[in-house]
């Protein structure tokens, strides 16, 4: 029953709000450029995401944020949910990275680039060095906050927490913002990597507290991705 309701209903739904939700957000793009209409667009395209997957997202910790401050949000990636996820919940103007090649696909291409999402190229070490340099200057600048997941790709179930890379860091540091570990909990099983069935369920978005990088170098990066890693691992943990 649940498989055929999510290929029935849950999944063309998807489908049709992701269409529609990019057509609205790129409407909003041409007349706001700052990216904070196409913002309350994705929010609300995450929330309609979990209505129709039948996931309810709980969170903890968010009175532990100042809701006039920006951050450097980090998190565990285990699902394709985990955006949709953290967009229907956290309260706040943010901006993500995505891989440079889904900047060439119609519709979504279009709302990452008018969003003022930024472009990250793994593969090439000077280009994504640009990329977070010019991530820490629009979070200093424009009062914005990043959401990375700095594992680099979605986690294997066997493996555990995979090595935080640095840029996160790099990027509080630089624009002198604090960063805020985050923990996704239960996607994985509603789904499961290599799965197009969505199950039902309940989730958790656990916030820690954030940390301040004041007076930190980017020498310091690796000390504080360390921290990071035990933190997120230890939410994780806990369930």
């Amino acid at each position: 029953m649940s498989f055929l309701r999510s290929v029935l209903f849950t999944t063309p739904l998807i489908v049709l709000s992701t269409i529609v939700m990019d057509l609205i957000s790129m409407v909003c793009s041409f007349f706001d450029r700052s990216g904070n209409s196409a913002h309350r667009v994705a929010r609300f395209w995450g929330r309609t995401l979990m209505a129709v997957s039948f996931i309810r997202v709980r969170v903890e910790g968010l009175e532990k944020l100042d809701p006039a401050a920006n951050y450097v949000f980090v998190a565990n990636h285990s699902s394709f949910m985990d955006i949709p996820a953290v967009l229907s919940r956290l309260p706040y103007q943010f901006r993500f990275f995505a891989k440079t090649g889904l900047y060439q696909i119609p519709f979504l291409g279009w709302h990452l680039r008018w969003a003022g999402h930024l472009p990250v190229d793994r593969s090439n070490a000077r280009a994504s060095l640009k990329s977070m340099s010019e991530a820490a200057r629009r979070v200093a600048e424009r009062h914005v906050s990043m959401l990375l997941f700095p594992e680099g790709g979605r986690s294997h179930p066997e493996q555990g927490l995979r090595e935080f890379k640095e840029g996160a860091v790099y990027i509080a540091i630089k624009a002198a913002v604090p960063v805020v570990p985050m923990a996704l909990v239960g996607l994985r099983d509603l789904l499961p990597m290599g799965s197009g069935h969505i199950r039902s369920g309940t989730v958790t978005l656990r916030i820690g507290d954030p940390i301040a990088t004041t007076g930190l170098r980017i020498s310091d990066r690796e000390e504080l991705t360390a921290r990071l890693h035990r933190e997120v691992s230890a939410m994780l943990g806990k369930y």
